[in-house]
């Protein structure tokens, strides 16, 4: 999936406690990651912890500043028709990490072999999101050349839109519009492209020195042939990849690791300690954390769950509050709308897309009286007074979600008499797998946004745009994202924004997912370390400016 779910991010090592001394901090960053790189292929990724990896080595058109905003990168300048439906990005001279001259041909390359392949992030360069022109159509089998790209000159990159798209240049940022050198893809044996620093070529600020799929430690250094390459001051750097906030912050107290993700009680404890509460950093993720449901008609119960009554009944019967504040108690947020908390801030007035968060208490709240009505109206509908699904997670993302899908457990089988609720722990490859391909009944998700906007969120729900297989299809939802990207409303911010709200309605009133919390990042960063940035949507966290003193 996008990203599909954050990092929830935690400790493999087993360490000794040391005193916190600030003279044991590394003085090689040593950052710790959530979960395993599940792929380093633009078009194969989808989770938090390889996009982040494969942004720290390669460039795209633009990328994101401090505050977020999109700034040119490999595009040293671009111009947009007086229509807004066609691009042209003229290069700067960059390279690659083997000298190889960065050309608009990579991009055609890259953007074509995504569309071609078709796998789950392909959709940003369709009708749903980037609106590129004929994109659908290629992601269908269509002649990959009829794409809207064309590189007309080695640096010069022209996109062609169906559509205006307002935050088109934004999406650049993301790895998904990453360019491949053909050159060195084609040299590869099939099916290896990024499997080892070998077979991962860098444009970017750093290059790859030690990494295999699956494994808990990868080695970055600076890239001499960075076009940039004067402004990068960090060298030799490495992540791990850990388990548990516990060991996490024990490998921060020692000095093993200078930048580590927290949760729960380590957040409480780190508050409370006047010297280590000088290092936390809590600053909101963007990412959103909700309940999926399957409700394909073939699954279990004979589709009970493609009941929108017993939806709602288990949405209703979920004490939100009491997750974060018992459970997660990172400073996430309960969250009852489809849209994260303190996200894509309307471009006109600055309020937040999801400020009022009581918009559609009717459908998603915590209310037991009025989840026992809706179950009773599901039995009634459905003939049954018994109910038992399976909840999937993935186990290695943290012990946070053990937690939360323990006491949803609870809550959900204390408030609705007749319902059980199975939990089936999984590695997150395993559970990738599960949930892009119809084999869950229940599902935690978390999804964290690839671009500044709402429709990151509401077209995961579209018939045809849903990596999470909820199989639930809505035709007036449908037009409204279709108005609200390629037709009517594109170009209206105004009326384009209410539009939102009207799908967002469709949504939740249906109960396609009972939304849970907004995460936070918590983190841990030695004051030796300055200069991280952390970003709400696309890559969270970005190496470039990191200083060491």
């Amino acid at each position: 999936m996008k990203k599909i779910f954050t990092l929830i991010l935690l400790l493999m090592t087993t360490i000794i406690v040391g005193c916190g001394d600030e003279s044991k901090s590394n003085d090689k960053l040593s950052v710790m990651l959530g979960s395993n790189v599940v792929s380093l292929d633009t078009a194969q990724a989808t989770d938090s912890a390889s996009f982040e990896v494969i942004a720290d080595c390669i460039d795209g058109l633009m990328q994101l500043d401090s505050e977020g905003k999109a700034i040119p990168a490999i595009a040293e300048s671009f111009d947009v028709s007086e229509d807004g439906k066609t691009y042209t990005f003229h290069l700067r001279n960059a390279k690659w990490a083997n000298g190889d001259d960065v050309t608009a041909d990579d991009f055609v390359f890259a953007w074509r072999r995504h569309c071609q392949k078709a796998e789950e992030y392909s959709y940003m360069i369709g009708s749903t999101v980037a609106c590129v022109k004929n994109a659908d159509a290629v992601i269908k089998g269509a002649d990959p050349k009829t794409l809207g790209v064309s590189a007309p000159d080695p640096k010069t990159f022209v996109v062609e839109l169906d559509a205006p798209v307002s935050f088109f240049p934004s999406l650049m940022c993301f790895p998904t519009f990453y360019p491949i050198n053909e050159k060195f893809y084609n040299s590869l044996d099939n099916g290896t492209y990024g499997t080892s620093p070998e077979t991962f070529l860098s444009n970017g600020a750093f290059i790859l020195t030690e990494y295999l799929p699956g494994t808990a430690n990868i080695q970055l250094k600076k890239n001499d042939n960075y076009w940039n390459a004067d402004k990068v001051t960090l060298n030799d750097w490495q992540y791990q990849v850990v388990s548990s906030s516990d060991n996490a912050l024990t490998s921060f107290k020692n000095g093993t690791l200078n930048v580590v993700q927290i949760s729960g009680n380590q957040v409480d404890h780190v508050k409370k300690d006047a010297e280590l509460s000088k290092n936390l950093n809590i600053v909101p993720s963007g990412s959103l954390t909700y309940v999926s449901f399957n409700q394909d008609a073939k699954n279990n119960h004979a589709g009970a769950l493609a009941n929108a009554n017993l939806r709602l009944a288990i949405s209703n019967a979920i004490d939100r509050e009491s997750l974060v504040n018992n459970y997660v108690m990172d400073g996430s947020e309960a969250t009852y709308t489809a849209i994260p908390i303190k996200f894509a801030p309307n471009a006109k007035t600055g309020e937040y897309f999801a400020a009022d968060q009581k918009q559609f208490s009717d459908y998603v709240s915590f209310n037991v009286d009025k989840a026992r009505e809706y179950l009773d109206k599901a039995k009634n509908e459905l003939n049954k007074d018994k109910f038992s699904f399976n909840l999937i997670y993935a186990n290695d993302s943290g012990d946070t979600i053990v937690k939360v899908v323990q006491a949803i457990k609870s809550q959900v089988e204390e408030n609705l008499p007749g319902i059980t609720i199975n939990l089936q722990p999984m590695p997150k490859a395993e559970y990738l797998s599960k949930v892009t391909t119809n084999s869950y009944d229940i599902a935690t998700t978390n999804w964290v946004p690839d671009y500044d906007d709402p429709m990151t969120f509401f077209t995961l729900w579209t018939t045809e745009g849903s990596e999470i297989a909820e199989h639930w299809s809505n035709a007036e939802y449908d037009k409204i994202i279709s108005d609200c990207t390629t037709g009517s409303l594109a170009t209206d911010y105004d009326a384009r924004w209410s539009a939102m709200y009207d799908a967002e309605k469709i949504l939740l009133e249906n109960a396609v997912i009972a939304p849970l919390y907004t995460n936070v990042s918590a983190t841990l960063i030695s004051s030796n370390v300055k200069g991280i940035d952390f970003h709400a949507a696309g890559i969270n966290r970005v190496y470039k400016s990191v200083t060491i003193k």
